[in-house]
């Protein structure tokens, strides 16, 4: 096990001013400047803020808001620079091994010889999956993406290492390396099971980009050797992938970390997040732009409609939230795909158009102007391609990579002193505090009984009460539907009318208009009858249809032949009080309404 290491900031001092914010009271609130080890970029300190002034700071997506301070990776996006640690990421992918570069990002410095025998050891050990993690897999259907996949089964080792304490420097070393070394296996794992093939597990004889492929495209049938083209490749993907600072799924693994969630979790979290087509599938979404352009020929056409912006018609791979030039990782793989395309005797046409489409676009001033630059993505789906990993597989690529990232990052936030639970404000804009005559979706029961009140067009409110032991949920609309409730009674204030109803919990339905009221009954047992039939039941019949008459003309037809079906279903309601064009009967099997 190795400690983990980190950095501060500098704090405002005599060469960086405090900044003041005028307040609309005329008021001023002076604000620490911090300055990051590294890069031109400044920090206001606004932790005090609310509590010194009452204001809150309003950042949609916080695209300007620094959520933590990290030693781990940085990105100067105007100059496309991106360090693990302070190593350029161009340099470890020509000089070191994803294992290297994993300890590096965990550790804080890179191994020494015995460091890294000894953290390939562990790994290795690691990469064996629980069997009842393994019989997860039996249970997804043949077309299940493997990304919901991984979801499950990243989540689910919560429950194998469930005994874990965030707090141990022990257990947060366990629980990194273990993720580090099973998700490239349950990624293998979900890709045999979108195709029906069985399992092949790692080998200690191998390196961790030579298993992944081996886990990928071995058979039990015959003898599988790695193509050292494909490895290298691989282990070029996984360095150039594993972080990327505060993205979204990053940022999805702290907060739900600083919750002190099991790491397990944290990690699916992250996963879920990385599902995303914004996030982490845009190199499949280039291919798919690439096969629509068709030909090189195309290209010219493909641009003048994106600056046109017709519909349907998007420059996928280009431009990032962060990098206002090159991405770095991208010069990297727009030469590894060339190495690897070549090295492989692979001719894909697709990388021709994009050759043409990034030339066409980086001489054209729309692209300059906007800072629209090729990113790690563009290239990277043709790479993978000519390997033999079908795009479904690409976004999970991203996961196992980055899965390094995630846990670096759980592991400094929850080492920190004080550290503390993610808790983002809002600025609300929805509506004033209503005070409506009825609540919404109440749950009722005997100890629980409360007056759920509907104002009726005609009669005035309508109370349903539950009786005995009665329980039942109802959700309440803006009009009023019609429902038979169970071992109820309801009354109409205006006249103190009772209308009696006798119906089976095992299979009542509401009248229910498009929009949707319903009122569902827990219990399967039938009811008796909630009153005696009275001399006022008009009056209650005539507010019921009046309010039949309110939910139609609002929000639609009341649905035909809803049946209250069985033995129990009786009402007692004179069918002169039904308006015209509307009736209610009672049948053989129920009791029947139509519009």
């Amino acid at each position: 096990m190795a400690c983990l290491f980190g950095g501060s900031p500098t704090a405002s001092g005599d060469d960086v001013p405090e900044a003041v914010l005028k307040l609309p009271n005329g008021k001023e609130h002076r604000i620490k400047v911090l300055k990051p080890t590294l890069g031109e970029e400044l920090f206001l300190d606004i932790r005090d803020l609310h509590r010194s002034t009452g204001y809150f700071v309003y950042d949609p997506g916080f695209t300007c808001t620094g959520s933590c301070m990290s030693a781990i990776t940085f990105i100067d996006g105007p100059k496309g620079v991106c360090l693990y640690r302070g190593y350029p990421v161009p340099d470890l992918v020509d000089s070191a091994q994803a294992l290297e570069v994993a300890y590096l990002l965990l550790v804080g410095e890179k191994p020494d010889a015995e460091q890294y025998l000894q953290f390939q050891k562990e790994i290795k050990q690691h990469m064996l999956v629980h069997e009842k993690v393994k019989a997860m897999f039996t249970n997804f259907t043949i077309n299940a993406h493997p990304m919901a996949i991984m979801v499950a089964v990243i989540g689910a080792l919560s429950s194998v290492f469930s005994e874990l304490d965030p707090s141990n420097e022990i257990h947060r070393w366990l629980a990194s390396t273990r993720l580090i070394a099973k998700v490239p296996v349950l990624a293998c794992m979900a890709y045999k099971t979108s195709i029906g093939q069985p399992f092949m597990y790692p080998r200690a004889d191998l390196s961790f980009a030579e298993n992944f492929l081996y886990m990928m495209f071995a058979t039990p049938m015959e003898e599988y050797r790695v193509n050292p083209v494909s490895a290298k490749a691989i282990n070029a993907f996984m360095i150039l992938h594993m972080d990327h600072e505060q993205n979204a799924s990053t940022s999805t693994v702290r907060i739900a970390g600083s919750s002190q969630a099991n790491p397990y979790a944290c990690i699916a979290a992250g996963v879920a997040s990385l599902w995303g087509p914004a996030h982490g599938g845009a190199n499949e979404a280039v291919i798919n732009m690439l096969e629509q352009i068709g030909s090189k020929d195309n290209v010219a056409q493909f641009v003048a409609d994106v600056k046109a912006k017709k519909e349907g018609v998007r420059l996928m791979g280009f431009g990032h939230r962060v990098y206002k030039n090159y991405d770095p990782r991208a010069r990297v793989m727009k030469t590894l795909v060339a190495e690897v395309l070549k090295e492989l005797g692979v001719e894909d046409p697709l990388l021709g158009i994009a050759q043409e489409l990034e030339k066409v676009a980086l001489s054209d001033s729309y692209f300059i102007d906007r800072k629209l630059y090729p990113n790690v993505d563009y290239y990277s789906g043709i790479m993978l391609r000519a390997i033999g990993i079908p795009t479904s597989m690409f976004t999970v690529m991203f996961a196992m990579s980055r899965t390094v990232g995630w846990v670096s990052q759980w592991n400094e936030m929850v080492s920190e002193k004080q550290m503390r639970i993610g808790r983002p404000r809002q600025l609300y804009v929805g509506s004033g505090e209503r005070k409506e005559p009825w609540k919404a979706a109440q749950d009722l029961d005997s100890s629980t009984a409360k007056e759920v009140i509907i104002d009726s067009s005609s009669q005035g409110p309508i109370r349903f009460k539950p009786r005995k032991s009665s329980s039942f949920r109802m959700e309440l609309p803006d009009h009023l539907a019609v429902v038979f409730l169970p071992d109820c009674t309801r009354s109409a204030d205006a006249t103190g009318a009772c209308a009696s109803a006798r119906v089976d919990r095992k299979t009542v339905e509401a009248v229910k208009p498009e929009g949707g009221f319903h009122g569902m009954p827990a219990s399967p047992e039938p009811t008796t009858a909630c009153g005696d039939p009275s001399s006022e039941d008009e009056a209650l019949a005539e507010a019921f249809w009046n309010s039949c008459k309110q939910v139609a003309s609002s929000a639609g037809p009341v649905p035909a032949a809803t049946s209250l079906s069985s033995r129990t279903a009786r009402a007692r309601v004179p069918r002169r009080a039904a308006p015209a064009g509307l009736s209610m009967a009672p049948r053989s099997r129920g009791l029947h309404f139509s519009s």
